[in-house]
């Protein structure tokens, strides 16, 4: 179909806010003008940033492609055109972030919706209230149920899957018990402390917080073998829960966490999920910095570090694995019995990930082994279609690739014909829509999941935005 036919047929479909049947025109190259902007126009946006919008701006006039202009203009700003609700209550900035098409918040997605932005918040006071409402938002979600993975605004609001065992209390979406969901406030605490220095989120709540973070994390190294967490629903997904009556399969403590489920919201195969307990370290880290800097807990800062010495030591004595073909490389779980899986889902924490949580990963040989394992057909989960390449998840079957996927291998990667292979296959599959997705059929992009998923979209934009700082040339091409 031709651009302008298209924008002619599609204009009236808003992929990402389909509440909004209404587009704000695009200030695009001249020759270009027929890529209408799909985002909602302002008085229909649910936040705004002048420093975002600013940057928008900029960085459109270094892309050459039209069509990456068009798809930068839409994504990066998802999250705040269409997924916050901001208010000051009692006092403090209260920020409650949807995921997109789930009227629910995400501990995980609500820190990687808003991750992109915060390179800004010194520029935009308005910005930086709104991360900061959003660490003490996700202060009460902890404080309510550390175990949970997804929330209500409202915490008198009864789970729609309160069928679910045991029922979810007042507030709670859903009572997923993931590690990397808890490493995830850590994250945006630690970055918003390190951007801004200002100290005054580290209030009693989220101190209390923190330390119902460590709780939870020594009770789920299981060295007493119990753990009070269950999960059980009643459902024909077999990967909706744990086996076992919601227990998860047999485990040997090694100093490990175990998580029930995987960041795509799946039940692990086995417990100890590799990436979530190395983003676990990274936190502990986190948390013992800030300890120490700013004097909250000596004692605590200590323990901390402590804990994450042992979670690495584990990590390289039980989950650095021999594979048949790429030697030593990190298994994506593992049960301390010696049983190991060779794969990688298409999320954040993912093995993939790793160089992204942490920039030391790209010069760790083991990480570079996984890395060739991820991209090779020796991965069941990296799939090869008609239309493109990439990651999958058994969270949308055995046919589906991931644009989410295909933008990790492109944010960790050095090598300019990698990246861009990956911008053409994300440009060539989002279906004509100017939104990433959750998924799409390997042989055929019009099947896809998900038309209004926040986080992919922004970390998108948050692609384009690296390679304009680190290999700006790159923007110069055209991939359409």
């Amino acid at each position: 179909m031709k651009r302008r036919n298209f924008i002619l047929n599609s204009g009236l479909a808003l992929a990402g806010a389909s509440s909004v049947n209404v587009f704000a025109k695009s200030i695009l190259n001249s020759n270009d003008d027929f890529y209408i902007s799909k985002r909602p126009v302002k008085n229909k946006r649910t936040f705004t940033s002048t420093a975002v919008e600013e940057l928008i701006l900029k960085l459109k006039k270094q892309i050459s492609d039209p069509q990456l202009a068009w798809m930068f203009e839409n994504c990066y700003p998802n999250t705040l055109d269409t997924t916050v609700d901001y208010e000051i209550i009692k006092n403090k900035p209260d920020t409650f972030i949807i995921t997109g098409d789930i009227d629910a918040m995400w501990l995980r997605d609500s820190t990687a919706q808003v991750w992109p932005y915060l390179p800004l918040i010194n520029k935009d006071d308005k910005l930086k209230k709104l991360v900061k409402g959003l660490i003490n938002r996700q202060v009460k979600c902890i404080l309510t149920d550390p175990y949970a993975n997804a929330f209500y605004k409202d915490l008198n609001k009864v789970s729609k899957y309160n069928n679910d065992i045991p029922n979810p209390i007042p507030g709670v979406h859903e009572r997923k018990w993931e590690i990397d969901s808890l490493c995830y406030t850590i994250r945006l605490a630690n970055e918003y402390y390190t951007l801004t220095n200002d100290n005054s989120i580290f209030n009693k709540d989220w101190e209390k917080s923190i330390e119902i973070i460590i709780q939870t994390f020594k009770v789920e190294q299981r060295k007493n073998d119990k753990s009070p967490y269950i999960f059980i629903r009643n459902g024909n997904q077999m990967i909706d829960a744990p086996v076992f009556n919601g227990t998860g399969r047999p485990l040997k403590p090694v100093g490990l966490i175990a998580s029930m489920f995987r960041p795509s919201d799946d039940a692990t195969l086995f417990p100890f999920l590799i990436p979530s307990n190395i983003f676990a370290m990274i936190s502990l880290r986190q948390i013992s910095s800030i300890y120490k800097k700013e004097n909250i807990d000596l004692r605590l800062s200590q323990e901390c570090e402590s804990f994450a010495n042992e979670i690495e030591e584990a990590v390289n004595d039980y989950a650095i694995q021999e594979h048949l073909s790429f030697g030593k490389i990190y298994a994506y779980e593992i049960d301390g019995f010696g049983n190991k899986l060779f794969m990688d889902d298409a999320n954040v924490p993912s093995l993939m990930s790793l160089a992204y949580l942490d920039k030391d990963f790209k010069e760790n040989p083991i990480y570079s082994n996984t890395r060739k394992f991820l991209i090779s057909e020796s991965n069941p989960y990296f799939l090869k279609g008609k239309i493109a390449e990439g990651q999958a998840s058994p969270h949308t079957g055995k046919d589906k690739i991931w644009p989410m996927g295909i933008i990790l291998r492109a944010m960790t990667s050095d090598d300019d014909n990698e990246i861009k292979k990956c911008l053409k296959m994300l440009l060539d599959t989002h279906n004509n829509t100017g939104f990433m997705h959750e998924a799409f059929h390997k042989d055929n992009q019009s099947d896809f999941n998900r038309s209004w998923f926040a986080w992919a979209n922004t970390l998108f934009g948050e692609l384009i935005i690296k390679i304009h700082n680190e290999k700006p040339y790159i923007l110069k091409n055209n991939f359409s």
